[in-house]
């Protein structure tokens, strides 16, 4: 086994910053264009369910793609995936700009994701790569709060530019970021998975590398915790616009402002979890952050089902978006921990199941209607079922004695 040795200062001041703006591939890609989610479908003449499902694609694409680049960045190495999955989402966010209809674009998206998802599991594999123990949970959280800003920017982005060109334009601006991207890769990361630790052999061995991940127990329990968990800030990415436009009266340009408060909040709680990283362990962390999130979205719920006035909903709210910034990293770190060989294709498996339960789990929810007691439910369950999976498998650990 290779002994990790933590880079220099210097180099982690370039690094971390290129793999937190990689790692934003998933908000860049979905959050970007919302704003002209109507002139789309209006100008591709086809209904909201179809335009919306443009979004779904993306997201089924990043969920399929992080199992690919996962045993490809472990048999390859890191850098040239990344630079392959990189240029692949600049190339297709320019043939969505030429999409001529729905349809095109719909698979234009799934193959974006596909590529996309190469950023996010590859940074995460990179980190692993360089990273142990509390160094690692600071890593995570600096990929957090670098990759939080992309919800705060991506939108406003897409807003500034509709008032200058229309959906097409967007599109260009998405296949510019990637180039930028692209060379920040280039430039910033280098190889950090070595050539005597890369799988080889066929395609079974590939699949051996999921199966040890999924074989892993430490692993499982920390990656389902995260998976459960995240169903609450997809439910809240999902259902917050209806709900706060509908049913209380907020403007567009309101909720920009909320979407954008509450990611901010994402990044002070990555930045406050760099600092607690290094007093208490990951586990302590993650339970704190689960106890929180399901006491907030207890009152989320509580404020819908009193329909009480609304800011007894956006405190709660905020705090239940915000501490994602602590436990995300502190359950990515705690699972990718247990794992010696593979790290990509841990990392892989680690966001296909979180971005899988994301994807299905809010629509099945609010498939009779999207409303704020249904949001509040759907986020306090998330947390709730997460804290008692943590608890209930930590409890049965003390008793084994393991």
């Amino acid at each position: 086994m290779t002994t990790r040795t933590a880079p220099p200062a210097g180099t982690r001041r370039s690094l971390l910053p290129a793999l937190g703006a990689l790692s934003a591939f998933g908000p860049i890609s979905i959050d970007g264009y919302l704003p002209s989610m109507p002139a789309l479908a209006a100008d591709l003449h086809t209904s909201d369910a179809l335009a919306q499902f443009t979004m779904s694609a993306c997201m089924i694409g990043m969920a399929v793609g992080t199992l690919l680049w996962g045993s490809i960045s472990d048999r390859y190495g890191r850098r040239r995936p990344l630079m392959w999955g990189v240029a692949g989402f600049a190339l297709t966010a320019v043939l969505c700009a030429l999409a001529p209809s729905i349809e095109a674009l719909i698979a234009v998206r799934f193959v974006q994701g596909l590529c996309g998802a190469a950023g996010i599991v590859i940074a995460r594999a990179v980190v692993h790569d360089l990273f142990t123990g509390a160094d690692a949970v600071a890593g995570f959280s600096s990929l957090a709060a670098i990759a939080g800003a992309a919800p705060v920017l991506a939108p406003l982005m897409g807003g500034a530019l509709l008032t200058f060109t229309d959906w097409r334009g967007v599109f260009v601006a998405l296949a510019v970021i990637g180039v930028l991207l692209l060379v920040t890769a280039m430039l910033f990361v280098p190889e950090t998975h070595p050539r005597e630790e890369r799988t080889t052999g066929g395609m079974a061995n590939d699949f051996r590398g999921f199966g040890a991940a999924l074989g892993n127990r430490g692993f499982m329990i920390s990656a389902v915790t995260l998976g459960i968990a995240s169903v609450s800030l997809f439910s809240y990415l999902q259902m917050s616009s209806f709900v706060l436009q509908s049913e209380y009266g907020v403007s567009a340009q309101g909720y920009a402002l909320i979407f954008a408060s509450n990611a901010v909040g994402i990044v002070l709680a990555a930045r406050l979890n760099r600092r607690l990283s290094r007093r208490m362990t990951g586990a302590r962390i993650g339970a704190w952050s689960l106890s929180i999130g399901t006491v907030a979205t207890a009152a989320i719920l509580l404020s819908a089902l009193l329909h009480s006035a609304l800011p007894w909903l956006l405190v709660p709210l905020f705090l239940a978006v915000a501490v994602q910034g602590v436990n995300n990293p502190a359950f990515t770190a705690l699972a990718l921990g247990e794992i010696t060989r593979g790290a990509g294709s841990a990392s892989a498996v680690l966001g296909t199941l979180s971005m899988l339960l994301g994807a299905l789990i809010p629509p099945l929810v609010s498939s009779a209607g999207v409303s704020a007691p249904v949001m509040g439910a759907s986020m306090c369950a998330a947390f709730a079922c997460a804290l008692l999976v943590r608890t209930g498998t930590s409890l049965a650990r003390r008793r084994s004695g393991s």
